[in-house]
């Protein structure tokens, strides 16, 4: 990767190369888009992080050592370790400076919108997405977020069809923050049972922009527990959290947000599609 690390950004985020020494001293793409767990990540003995509190401290102070790129990726997402003297762990780390330009998003806003996510999400309760921080990098300021090992026994093309809490959960979520991007890839089942979201750059939208695979529950009341933290949400987001997500968002984007929360609990129920906007991501996998 020394070739890659050492080259510029700027065109970082167009089309991937035809030639993939381009990124790195050889390889084929299958090496550049291995996951994290394969590579050899020598961590001395550092530990990880136990809770959501070392794992910001890590990912705030930590210093990063990349080690490869998604190249399925749309946005550049590079990926590594992360150590402070007494932590350690595997990160991706987005710098702001690698978003491809979007029509329907102002560019620039991509990683303050996984921040949002997981500000929202750490308001839930219900941990969605993993922690996130917005920080400085070898390729300037971006998202770095801690990476989870999925369980590898979990057939996704199955498991996302499945009426389980967790899921239904992030459904409720989704809606919240108006996620147009959710593919299965972007859910990740740990071997206890909790199950991660990632990838929330293209959230948070003012207009209606739900693309999921959780449709299962649409139109369903909502469970008495998402009505009691969507009522707790909405308290939230008109203090503190509200003027958090300022820092990322615009005034319009947070009032929306507001107004889903109001929407969901007007209703009772999970939404449905609104037929002004592809339902489902694609490719959905």
């Amino acid at each position: 990767m020394d070739a890659f690390l050492d080259g510029e950004l700027d065109d970082l985020a167009d089309d991937e190369p035809e030639d993939d020494e381009a990124w790195e001293d050889g390889g084929d793409e299958d090496d550049d888009t291995r996951e994290v767990a394969g590579l050899a990540f020598d961590h001395g003995d550092r530990r990880s992080p136990v809770g959501d509190a070392e794992a910001r401290t890590l990912l705030l102070d930590g210093d990063l050592d990349l080690e490869g790129r998604l190249l399925d990726a749309s946005n550049v997402s590079l990926i590594g370790a992360i150590r402070t003297p007494e932590l350690a762990g595997e990160c991706i780390y987005k710098p702001v400076r690698g978003e491809r330009p979007l029509w329907d998003f102002p560019d620039g806003t991509l990683a303050g919108r996984e921040i949002s996510a997981y500000l929202v999400s750490e308001a839930t309760g219900w941990r969605v997405v993993p922690p996130t921080v917005l920080r400085d990098g070898p390729f300037g300021p971006g998202m770095v977020q801690l990476w989870q090992h999925a369980d590898p026994t979990v057939e996704m093309t199955t498991f996302v069809r499945r009426d389980v809490p967790a899921l239904r959960r992030m459904a409720v979520f989704d809606a919240v923050v108006n996620n147009a991007d959710r593919k299965g890839g972007h859910m990740i089942p740990m071997a206890d049972g909790h199950v991660y979201g990632v990838d929330h750059g293209i959230c948070f939208s003012p207009d209606p922009k739900l693309r999921t695979l959780l449709w299962r529950w649409a139109g369903q009341p909502l469970t008495e527990d998402a009505v009691a933290v969507l009522e707790r949400l909405q308290d939230q987001l008109r203090d503190e959290l509200g003027e958090q997500l300022h820092g990322h968002l615009t005034r319009t984007e947070v009032r929306r947000t507001q107004q889903r929360v109001a929407d969901l609990l007007r209703t009772g129920r999970h939404p449905e599609p609104s037929g002004d906007w592809p339902a489902l991501p694609w490719p959905p996998f």
